[in-house]
């Protein structure tokens, strides 16, 4: 027993030896063109679609607490609330009060989410400049998130882009359901395009591309983004990737292969959608950054910090971060 652990140990030592050359060769692309970019925006979205479907109230203090510890962490984008009914979203009833009481760092983004002219006004008040945009790819997903249909929601985001554009607040553009609805199931890649192109033709700065329920595959994003870049420049683009089926970071690898060099992520790996029974969260921060370092991608992300962050938010909700890397770091 004791010989054939011997062994093994040395055929394991040896194996992998004979790979640290070829995996050394592969993230430098000694033999060919680096096929992803060397910087990479991460785009925080923990404090507004991490926490808006958590059934326990977290306080006003904890979340700017949050935000602050992100942007401490190196963030630079974050999605801070929504202003949206709070009939219907309790978490986000405190919208205005957290964008009152943050202290903004010079350099950073705040997003705030607004559906429709009523939120932007709301948002209006408290300064807020930059907001963000959502439409479906999904006709039924469409009515049963925002009541109406994808037509009706072009001329809903038609009138807010126009207000804001006069008052001079950037938006930030959402398409979801790029790869699946949980009611109409897979979803066309042209229909995704076309949303994609009127959210940018009509000025919107960015367009992110939500797999809300995290069907995707490295093929599927593929394809949705060969589709889209017919009409959307790909450093125009984000993806948003749910790991419901554990294709988050694969999915993300394959966006960097095709130009992508921004993605959303929630610290901890907080989220899911409720519309669609058994989605997760979002892809995890601190994977994703692991991730992108040990491609040699620069995120200006502190991954330690993050991981820290990670620990307070969940703890104070009770829960596990769902993540790999907060398993596998001490708290520090």
């Amino acid at each position: 027993m004791i010989v054939h652990r011997v062994l093994r140990s040395s055929m394991l030592r040896k194996h992998a030896i004979c790979q640290k050359p070829f995996l050394y060769r592969l993230l430098k692309q000694e033999s060919g063109p680096r096929n992803w970019p060397n910087t990479v925006k991460v785009v925080e979205v923990g404090p507004r679609d991490g926490l808006q479907n958590e059934p326990t109230n977290v306080p006003t203090d904890v979340k700017v607490d949050l935000i602050s510890r992100l942007v401490d962490a190196g963030i630079k984008e974050i999605e801070t609330t929504s202003f949206v009914s709070a009939k219907w979203v309790p978490q986000m009833g405190d919208n205005r009060e957290v964008m009152k009481t943050l202290t903004r760092a010079p350099g950073v983004n705040y997003v705030a989410l607004v559906p429709n002219l009523k939120g932007l006004e709301s948002a209006e008040t408290v300064q807020t400049e930059t907001i963000a945009l959502f439409l479906a790819a999904s006709e039924s997903f469409s009515r049963k998130n925002t009541n109406c249909s994808i037509e009706e929601s072009k001329e809903r985001a038609r009138a807010v882009l126009e207000r804001a554009r006069a008052v001079g607040m950037r938006v930030r553009g959402y398409v979801s359901c790029i790869c699946g609805c949980p009611y109409e199931g897979k979803i066309e890649p042209q229909k995704v395009a076309q949303i994609a192109k009127f959210l940018y033709e009509e000025g919107c700065y960015e367009v992110s591309l939500g797999d809300t329920i995290g069907t995707g595959t490295p093929a599927s994003i593929a394809a949705v983004l060969a589709e889209v870049t017919k009409y959307v420049p790909a450093d125009k683009l984000a993806l948003h990737c749910h790991n419901t089926y554990g294709q988050a970071l694969p999915n993300i690898f394959m966006g960097l292969q095709m130009g992508v060099n921004v993605f959303d992520s929630s610290v901890g790996g907080l989220g899911g959608c409720p519309y669609a029974k058994g989605a997760s969260g979002n892809v995890a921060t601190e994977d994703l950054v692991y991730m992108l370092h040990g491609m040699g991608i620069e995120t200006g992300v502190d991954l330690n910090k993050i991981v820290s962050t990670a620990h307070f938010i969940c703890s104070t909700l009770g829960k596990q971060p769902q993540s790999n890397v907060s398993k596998a770091l001490p708290r520090l």
